[in-house]
């Protein structure tokens, strides 16, 4: 596994007051802070690769073209990706780059596990199928939490739960993903900092015909105003333990919904897997909040799944028991050092 030499993070490019003023500006402060002549490849986080990309893939003009065709499923975040594709191979023509996908990862999951029921006619016309999201976590959690375990990953059965900002779960079993929360975008599945999570679609029917609003301002409203914000007017979890603490009662119910929801898709997991070895949480929220890890978890003790307070709130890697039947695992994820790593592997080094 590569090792980490240097980070950094180069935010709001383009915006006022951001640290560069594009795509250009961005990588050249990049390669001002870098050497160079150590440089042997370029891995690319790019979020949406479709049912096209089922691994890391070496980029040529034939796989710029493919991703530009993807834009319509990820028309917020497949073009920042390709700006900086374009500005990297502009940049640095001699030196590989590879497009890392997010949704990859979930290219396993069998078809009654990614089939909508819909109209299949509309469905194929339209790429309408789950396609799942941070699959770049999942597969370094799933992977880290085998060693952690002193297991082959081959060979166990893991719930991973990737809570931050934006937060998926994922069922993986013998190192594949086999189920994840997240649909045809990384709106749906579990309750998120401004994202709504699965709701009912006649939501949007309601709101467009009875309220009388646009599509665009609900779109911006179940992606931008939704989740933990739209519940209390805060996205931070932080913030909302803090309140629920202090009685709030938005906080309470928002952090009881959170928690609930994550308990729903650990539950359905454990069903399709059979057997699970652990359920890792990871992320911003998974990694350093033991309240969520404990609520989110609770009354499941009857399926060998316990945590013990005290490591819990230490913030231990493994937060459940001795003799649990499933280890409750906290794993850092590392989703550069995992792109390095699927970038070696695609360049065959």
């Amino acid at each position: 596994m590569p090792a980490t030499l240097a980070k950094g993070l180069i935010e709001r490019i383009g915006e006022a007051g951001g640290d560069a003023a594009d795509h250009t500006a961005a990588l050249q402060q990049v390669m001002e802070s870098i050497d160079l002549s150590n440089l042997g490849a370029i891995g690319h986080r790019v979020v949406h690769g479709g049912s096209l990309f089922s691994s890391a893939t070496l980029i040529d003009d034939e796989v710029v073209e493919t991703i530009e065709r993807l834009v319509p499923l990820a028309p917020l975040h497949n073009p920042a990706a390709l700006s900086g594709i374009a500005v990297a191979r502009k940049l640095l023509p001699d030196v590989p780059q590879v497009a890392v996908f997010d949704t990859a990862f979930h290219q396993t999951i069998a078809p009654e596990g990614v089939t909508y029921a819909i109209d299949a006619g509309l469905a194929a016309d339209w790429q309408i199928r789950r396609y799942g999201f941070h699959g770049t976590s999942h597969a370094y959690v799933a992977r880290e939490t085998a060693a952690l375990l002193g297991r082959p990953a081959e060979e166990i059965n893991v719930i991973t739960l990737h809570l931050g900002n934006g937060a998926s779960a994922c069922a993986v079993q013998g190192g594949r993903s086999v189920a994840t929360s997240m649909g045809m975008s990384p709106q749906s599945g579990l309750v998120m900092g401004t994202r709504s999570g699965d709701i009912d679609p006649t939501v949007i029917f309601h709101l467009h015909r009875v309220a009388g609003l646009p599509i665009e301002e609900i779109e911006r409203s179940l992606t931008r105003s939704a989740g933990l914000q739209g519940l209390t007017g805060a996205n931070d979890m932080r913030e909302i333990q803090r309140r629920r603490d202090e009685g709030d009662p938005a906080a309470t119910l928002a952090f009881a919904v959170y928690c609930r929801r994550i308990k729903e898709h650990v539950g359905a997991y454990l069903a399709l897997l059979g057997h699970t070895d652990a359920i890792t949480f990871t992320a911003g929220v998974g990694e350093n909040s033991p309240a969520v890890r404990s609520a989110a978890l609770q009354g499941l003790s009857t399926l060998g799944i316990e945590i013990d307070e005290a490591r819990n709130n230490r913030g231990d890697r493994i937060v459940s028991p001795d003799a649990a039947r499933v280890a409750v695992c906290v794993v850092p994820t590392d989703e550069e050092l995992e792109i390095a790593e699927e970038t070696r592997k695609a360049l065959g080094a």
